[in-house]
């Protein structure tokens, strides 16, 4: 199956390269988002990474009798382009730094000021590293304007290690990565091949040593989750590592088969073993999934499903790795790309347009898109009251009434309802949610944790007495609910 790749321009034709500036404001500017060329180019190039993650079936046996071909984190038979190399030079240049600029003594409730320090050296330095580490593919695009390449993809990447003025990272600057390297895939700086032999590259040879590098900024100096849902969300920091490693577990397809939907490798790691830390010792050096599950456990204390609760609800999916890898793709677009605190501060340039994409479906409004923040003022009392999404609330002690409330003036935010609730989703002009048919069968599935005793909750009898009832599990949002 040939599925779409992200365009090459033309380096036979001058570019007009543009240092790119923020354009979403607001919260209806989210919805405009939806429909542009930036957006449907973002969804292209990841369906193409997620899909090279795939095992891959031979055409014979190999020594040892497998039948299929697998690529790890740290894999020694991955082959590597010398774009990817100069690339991963200029990561080992940015986490040597962090060496030089240790975090400053002394307790912290909140990010470590040092990071600001990191952060301007690495400004300063940014574009000699661009001009030694760029692909010459790229230095040499014509440009009739008097804005550079480095100029443009530089914006990218210097946004894509957190914010050092709120001192945090999250899946924003994540995507700002994903997009820094989506400008080189698009000016030709990456080898082109037809099995995906480079999209692996760049998924185990940049994006997972740029995780790394995250995840050594974070601890250095504590920086503090961005946008996140806290223990309602997938992660406090990245996606995308939950992505490429479902796919890394995926059963084995050829070039010519369809991206599967559910299965997964034989042998591969159950995905009730996130609770099992030896599994997860083991496989985090090779599965980019579990690599980022250890460093939960790294960071964080107490029992996986208390403080993990989507991720343990996951971990429940019964019909294999391709399930949770198709079920991740939507959550990416609904939970990342269309919320208004996470696409904010990502910025358009001539490379990843604003232009709307001619092609892309107008979305359907949903809870994702609705509920967005806006500077609005209401204008009349009725404006001012607006419906509270149900929030799941499985493991507290009774669910919230569903009734009107006031908004607090002056912002008309809605609050957001947790992942999984219920809600029509967001139409992707390239990765469409399920049909209306396909939502009642996507459902939610209940993945209790050990000895799970919740409080009762009290319900009014016709004696009127009060009997207990149990508040229903959390529920993933791409499990299959009960005789369904």
């Amino acid at each position: 199956m040939e599925i779409p790749k992200l365009s090459l321009l033309n380096n036979k034709h001058d570019h007009a390269f543009v240092v790119p500036i923020k354009r979403i404001n607001e919260g209806h500017d989210v919805q405009r988002f939806l429909v542009s060329k930036a957006h449907h180019d973002i969804m292209v190039f990841v369906l193409q990474l997620n899909r090279a993650m795939f095992p891959r079936r031979l055409s014979r046996s190999d020594d040892s009798g497998v039948r299929w071909r697998t690529w790890e984190i740290n894999s020694h038979t991955l082959p590597l382009s010398h774009a990817v190399r100069q690339l991963q030079g200029l990561l080992d240049h940015l986490n040597a730094i962090i060496d030089v600029v240790p975090p400053d003594p002394g307790p912290r409730r909140f990010g470590n000021v040092a990071f600001r320090r990191w952060y301007e050296v690495v400004e300063a330095r940014l574009p000699g590293l661009l001009q030694d580490s760029l692909p010459e593919q790229v230095l040499s695009f014509s440009q009739p304007s008097n804005v550079s390449v480095q100029a443009e993809l530089q914006s990218y990447l210097l946004g894509a290690f957190g914010s050092a003025q709120r001192l945090d990272y999250g899946t924003g600057h994540e995507l700002a990565f994903l997009a820094f390297l989506g400008c080189i895939w698009k000016l030709g700086g990456f080898g082109v091949s037809s099995e995906g032999d480079e999209e692996r590259a760049i998924v185990l040879g940049l994006i997972e040593p740029y995780l790394q590098l995250i995840r050594r900024l974070i601890k250095t100096y504590t920086l503090e989750p961005a946008g996140s849902h806290g223990v309602w969300g997938l992660d406090d920091h990245s996606f995308l590592p939950y992505l490429f490693g479902s796919a890394q577990y995926g059963p084995a397809i050829s070039e010519t088969d369809e991206t599967p939907v559910e299965g997964s490798l034989v042998n591969a790691a159950d995905p009730a073993d996130v609770t099992k830390i030896a599994v997860v010792e083991r496989e985090r050096g090779r599965n980019m999934y579990f690599s980022a599950i250890g460093f939960i456990y790294d960071v964080k204390k107490g029992p996986f499903w208390e403080h993990s609760p989507m991720l343990y609800d996951i971990s429940g999916v019964r019909s294999g790795w391709a399930k949770i890898n198709k079920g991740m793709i939507k959550m990416y677009v609904a939970e990342v790309l269309a919320k208004f605190p996470v696409v904010q501060h990502f910025y358009f340039g001539s490379l990843f347009s604003w232009d709307e994409d001619p092609n892309a479906a107008p979305p359907p409004p949903s809870v994702h898109t609705s509920n967005q923040p806006s500077t609005s003022q209401p204008t009349n009392a009725a404006s001012n009251t607006i419906p509270l999404p149900l929030r799941n609330v499985a493991h507290e002690g009774q669910r919230p009434a569903n009734g009107p409330v006031s908004a607090p003036p002056p912002s008309s935010f809605v609050g957001t309802a947790a992942p999984w609730e219920k809600q029509p989703r967001v139409q992707s002009p390239t990765t469409a949610f399920p049909s209306q048919t396909e939502q009642r069968n996507i459902s939610q599935t209940p993945r209790l944790p050990p000895n799970f005793n919740p409080r009762p909750v009290a319900t009014a009898q016709s004696g009127g007495e009060a009997a207990t009832a149990m508040p229903p599990p959390t529920r993933a949002p791409w499990a299959k609910s009960p005789g369904s």
